[in-house]
């Protein structure tokens, strides 16, 4: 369970925070349930109200500092989602999405990223599905960083990849 101040991911809202946890008396509401009362961090002005004892939607902790500096440093080793097929990809796009799984999204992001730059190289447009599906996952892992790590949404790409330079210098031994 968890407590109030708490931050969780929970589905495609995001990272939220625990603003409550009471019985809700509201039409539709079970009076005899316990909820949790979030608070999307990325969204202001909502308010979710999800059952204490599970529901459908995916919910788990937000990572910590230390697991997000340690997400940040696997990420040159996180394979791509790569199937060539458009529909069978955009619905591994959606199972990964669906999973609130941050190393998922960053294997998104990176699938999606490169295959950015390789369309644009060859003079072609990058997919509707394609940009959805980066915006998606950067907005879901960048809002969970931002909050654990004390930074900025839009601060996250640059300190990310200038980290994982430092990274690569590191292991070949360069400046």
């Amino acid at each position: 369970m968890f407590k109030i101040g708490d931050y969780i991911v929970y589905g495609r809202n995001g990272i939220c925070q625990v603003q409550d946890i009471t019985y809700l008396d509201m039409n539709g509401a079970d009076k005899e349930r316990l909820y949790y009362v979030l608070l999307p961090v990325n969204t202001r002005g909502n308010t979710v109200y999800s059952p204490v004892d599970g529901g459908k939607v995916k919910v788990r902790k937000a990572l910590t500092r230390e697991e997000a500096d340690q997400l940040i440093d696997e990420i040159p080793d996180l394979e791509q989602l790569w199937i060539s097929n458009d529909k069978l990809r955009e619905d591994q796009y959606k199972d990964a999405m669906r999973d609130c799984d941050c190393r998922q999204w960053v294997r998104i992001i990176k699938t999606l990223y490169l295959r950015k730059k390789e369309r644009i190289a060859q003079g072609k447009k990058v997919t509707s599905v394609d940009e959805h599906y980066l915006k998606l996952a950067e907005n879901q892992l960048y809002g969970e960083l931002s909050v654990v790590m004390g930074m900025e949404k839009d601060e996250l790409e640059d300190f990310i990849l200038q980290r994982i330079g430092k990274l690569k210098k590191q292991k070949t031994g360069g400046p």
